[in-house]
């Protein structure tokens, strides 16, 4: 099935339930591949500080643990839903671990990358830390690099957010 819409898919939890992403339709998503031992790391604090200061106003970041890039994300779920917890206060939903790139990469990152490409063109993602801005109808409104801080897309959210 081909679909236009981030929306159309499902994910697993930590606590390895399907979320149905469907439910966040009407909102606005900031989807980023995670990991606890990356020199990316502390941007976990940037993106809580966008969750709260948006949350209100319909913006939903949803993290995806993946161990691809430099062994970064060696944890079970559980380790990692306490990493984020316990050393960045993480409130946002950190979904189970996935592979983002590959044979095995989770549908909804082949879609997202699909969607929107990176430099020249390349769809793969090359680091922890991409992040990837959803509007309220599913489409996938712009890829950021991992070296782009989270501070760094609240005019992008912004826009977004005002959208019908």
């Amino acid at each position: 099935m081909e679909s236009n819409s981030a929306y159309d898919f499902s994910v697993k939890s930590a606590s390895g339930q399907e979320v149905p992403l469907s439910k966040y339709e009407g909102k606005v998503c900031l989807m980023v591949n995670v990991a606890s031992k990356c020199g990316f790391t502390p941007q976990y604090d940037g993106l809580e500080l966008l969750y709260k200061k948006y949350q209100e106003q319909g913006l939903q970041i949803l993290g995806f643990p993946s161990n691809q890039f430099g062994f970064q994300e060696p944890g079970s779920d559980e380790e990692i839903q306490q990493f984020c917890r316990m050393n960045y206060g993480v409130s946002f939903p950190v979904m189970a671990k996935i592979d983002v790139n590959g044979d095995e990469a989770d549908p909804l990152y082949q879609h997202l990358k699909q969607s929107a490409p990176g430099l020249l063109g390349i769809e793969a993602i090359k680091w922890n830390f991409t992040k990837f801005l959803v509007g309220k109808k599913g489409q996938v409104l712009k890829r950021y690099a991992p070296q782009t801080k989270p501070e760094e897309i609240s005019e992008d959210i912004e826009a977004a957010l005002k959208e019908s």
